[in-house]
C-alpha cells in the first residue's frame, strides 16, 4: 500500500505532492484524535487507511487546505462556481 505513494495517480487525485503530504498529514492527525476511517479496513495501520480513502475519492483537500469527505457540499473535482459572488 504505501508503494501507492510512489504512483502518479495518487499525487494527482490530491492536486499535487505538496497537498498529499498535507493531506495525509492532517488526516492522520484526525484518526489519531478519534475520527472514524470512512472505509473497512482489516488493519491499524492508519497510514494506509488514509491511502485508501484517497485512493477511493473520500477525502480531499479543499481550496482552504482543509480535510473534507465526499459529500460534504465540495468535490474532489474542484470547487463550483458561485456566480452569486462575482
Amino acid at each position: 500500500m504505501i508503494d501507492a505513494l510512489k504512483e502518479e495517480a495518487i499525487v494527482q487525485k490530491a492536486g499535487g505532492r505538496f497537498k498529499l503530504s498535507t493531506l495525509i498529514q492532517k488526516r492522520l492527525v484526525a484518526l489519531n484524535h478519534g475520527a472514524r476511517p470512512l472505509i473497512e479496513a482489516d488493519t491499524n495501520d492508519k497510514l494506509k487507511i488514509v491511502i485508501r480513502e484517497i485512493l477511493e475519492d473520500k477525502i480531499f483537500l479543499d481550496t482552504s487546505n482543509n480535510v473534507r469527505t465526499a459529500g460534504q457540499g465540495d468535490h474532489p473535482g474542484g470547487p463550483e462556481l458561485d456566480l452569486d459572488q462575482l
